[in-house]
């Protein structure tokens, strides 16, 4: 029988081996030495090209900081040569107004400052204008708060609480008026039982500049800012509409026949004996608050500036006519304290013969207004500044013939790419919005440019205009859950607020 395997047979000291071929002969020692050989010098290469990528992406990181350092270094010396240059500018701008604060307020009726726009004046308009906003955001609009009707912060605390200690203000005296008038669209009430108040409403304050910002301005400046409308315009239709003396309300004005809009009056001259804060009229606060002010600061040179938007517009008018007409501008050295008006929106608030005597007296009134703003044509539609004069003055008896004041400094929001076409007329009537079409204007005719690169986001604050593509919600300014906290059992309530400021005496009378 044949043996299927090769056999090798040997014969080593009488025995017998069989040896069996290995499946894979063994490479012979040369190439197997060789092959290590190439492995070690494929290991090193291989490192190599690790430990060389490994340095050329170190170096490029080190290359990209190096670079981000660059760009952040030439952003931060950017900004900082910004910051130099407008600060500059700021500190120029303040030497300029500190130097022609006089007729930015009006002395030579704002000629040449209006077409093209003086900037100086833009950024004063813009500022008075913030002043009136803050009578907007400091109020409580809410009815379902206990608090509805008031200013939702302390006197001391006003401007920081709205983000405006920068502004160099300090608000010496709040004003109320009594809401038993015929105006309930101004006025506010809470649905709470128990209220802070059942017959008054905060509208505005008395504000002084501090040293730093009098020395800024040139004169120590004294403001006040009246409250209007935020949205609603429903108030137009409440109005009487009908002119009333101003002297059948204690103003001390020698001629009957000027006469004013019998709604203002009332809400400037009417008081509540039985209510704490309205026991005095607005016209009594304001003239008190006026006087002392006056009074306290004898020696430096002052300024009265009053702000107002809608219907606090008409009352700016009205109490600076007051002021004016009472002598209370008068020093004890005789110098007259210039009394000059910063309206927007405004409506008309008397007749011709008001018109006449105000700015006769001397007060400068500089009203801004949006052309498609339906409010500045009221009341007076028909028989006002417009017709002609010998038929105005024909018609002055007449109990519904008004006639505009001042100068006036006409926007129109269509010039601006930022907002949207709507049919809106609460838009048109926005206080914010007013701000950004100032801040956009340089004169008739002229592109619009944001120059003071105020956020446009504020024109959203309590409206819908902007257009879409701007991302920014409407109505988006409200309190962090509209004002409500939680108490020590865990419950959410409307927080107790610190007690309301006495309203200070009204002795001027």
């Amino acid at each position: 029988m044949a043996i299927p395997l090769p056999v090798m047979v040997s014969s080593l000291k009488g025995q017998v081996s069989i040896a069996f071929p290995s499946k894979k002969p063994a490479p012979p020692p040369l190439l197997c030495q060789k092959s290590q050989a190439e492995l070690e010098i494929l290991k090193l290469a291989t490192r190599r090209k690790v430990i060389t990528r490994v340095l050329s992406e170190r170096n490029e990181f080190m290359a990209s900081i190096i670079t981000d350092l660059n760009i952040e270094e030439e952003q931060e010396m950017e900004e900082i040569e910004e910051e130099m240059r407008a600060k500059t500018e700021s500190d120029n701008n303040e030497r300029r107004i500190a130097e022609s604060w006089r007729k930015i307020h009006g002395e030579d009726d704002w000629i040449g400052m209006l077409d093209p726009m003086d900037p100086l004046l833009r950024f004063e308009l813009i500022r008075y204008g913030e002043m009136a906003q803050a009578c907007y955001d400091g109020f409580d609009f809410d009815p379902f708060s206990k608090y509805c009707g008031s200013c939702r912060f302390n006197r001391r605390r006003f401007f920081e609480r709205l983000g405006m200690t920068s502004l160099g203000y300090e608000v010496s005296r709040y004003i109320y008026a009594t809401s038993n008038i015929n105006l309930p669209n101004f006025f506010m009430t809470s649905r709470w039982p128990k209220v802070w108040s059942r017959n008054a409403n905060w509208i505005g304050y008395v504000a002084v500049s501090n040293d730093e910002t009098s020395v800024r301005l040139g004169r120590r400046d004294i403001t006040i800012a009246w409250r209007g409308t935020v949205t609603r315009l429903e108030w137009i239709a409440d109005l009487m509409d009908y002119l009333r003396p101003v002297s059948s309300d204690k103003i001390p004005c020698p001629d009957p026949s000027v006469k004013v809009e019998s709604g203002f009056l009332d809400v400037y001259t009417d008081k509540n004996k039985n209510c704490r804060f309205c026991k005095y009229s607005a016209r009594e606060q304001i003239l008190t608050e006026v006087r002392r002010l006056i009074q306290q600061y004898p020696n430096e040179e002052l300024s009265i500036t009053i702000t107002g938007h809608s219907l606090g517009a008409a009352l700016a008018v009205l109490s600076a006519y007051d002021i004016v007409e009472t002598g209370l501008n008068l020093t004890e050295d005789g110098r007259s304290v210039p009394v000059n008006v910063f309206s927007f929106s405004g409506p008309r608030v008397g007749n011709l013969r008001f018109k006449e005597r105000l700015e006769g007296l001397g007060v400068k009134v500089l009203r801004v207004v949006n052309v498609h703003d339906t409010v500045t044509k009221v009341p007076g539609l028909f028989f006002n500044e417009h017709v002609p004069e010998f038929l105005q003055k024909m018609a002055d008896g007449l109990p519904w013939c008004y006639s505009h004041v001042g100068v006036e400094l006409a926007l129109d929001h269509k010039n601006s790419p930022f907002l949207k076409d709507t049919n809106d007329p609460t838009n048109f009537h926005n206080l914010e919005a007013h701000l950004h079409l100032l801040d956009g204007y340089h004169g008739k005719g002229k592109r619009f440019v944001l120059s003071t690169k105020r956020d446009i986001a504020l024109v959203n604050k309590a409206a819908d205009f902007l257009k879409d593509h701007h991302l920014v919600p409407p109505f988006w300014r409200q309190d962090e859950n509209k004002g409500m906290v939680r108490n020590y059992e865990g419950r959410w309530v409307q927080p107790e607020r610190p007690k309301l400021d006495d309203h200070i005496s009204a002795n001027w009378f």
